[in-house]
């Protein structure tokens, strides 16, 4: 399995505090993650150790992602090990405050990719696909939290 690292960032006109209170809000998650809707499995949700549920895809059609969370700073980072069979490796959300206010959103993964060349292949052509539905997800918090 080889790995690969994607990272996509947009700037807020809110505060990280505000940012990072909409962004850990697993319930909201579908508010602003294109295709995707998030549930607390274990734990609090606000805590390392903490289990999280992401569903993408459009009815029935999509991958589970299971997570562990890893990292808990707020209103800094929050950090998760992928844990399910198709998503593996570790990603994370920070949010840096900009100088004259607002706040910079960062999204990281360092993605284990499977299936071989294959999948190196197919990540390849799809990479570019996800950081556009990543950057327009990060609008869409970003937005959401200037309400």
């Amino acid at each position: 399995m080889t790995s690969s690292r994607i990272s996509v960032s947009v700037d807020a006109h809110a505060p990280p505090e505000r940012v990072f209170a909409v962004l850990t809000d697993w319930r909201r998650h579908g508010e602003w993650m294109i295709l995707t809707r998030a549930r607390v499995t274990a734990g609090n949700g606000h805590s390392v150790g903490s289990r999280l549920a992401a569903f993408t895809g459009v009815g029935p059609a999509g991958f589970l992602d299971t997570m562990e969370i890893i990292e808990w700073d707020p209103p800094r980072s929050v950090g998760v090990r992928h844990t399910g069979w198709l998503v593996r490796g570790t990603g994370v959300f920070r949010v840096l405050p900009r100088e004259g206010g607002g706040s910079t959103i960062v999204w990281e993964e360092e993605l284990d990719v499977p299936f071989g060349a294959v999948g190196q292949l197919g990540w390849q052509v799809l990479k570019p696909l996800n950081a556009v539905l990543f950057r327009f997800s990060l609008h869409r918090l970003a937005a959401l939290s200037d309400r």
